[in-house]
């Protein structure tokens, strides 16, 4: 596992609880933010998953 797997997995973490937060608040701003951290934070992992791979050929 690389660094860009693990800063994308909690990237995705701590989206998932602005998300939580943001809809349990009513908060839409908080809620969109932690949509984009989601996004973010899955497109990290998967540059991280592509390094891996390419690292195994």
């Amino acid at each position: 596992m690389n660094k860009d797997q693990v800063k994308g997995t909690v990237g995705k973490v701590k989206g998932k609880i602005n998300e939580t937060i943001g809809r349990a608040t009513g908060n839409t701003k908080q809620e969109v933010k932690g949509d984009i951290q989601q996004a973010v934070g899955q497109a990290r992992k998967n540059l991280g998953d592509a390094k891996e791979a390419v690292k195994k050929t």
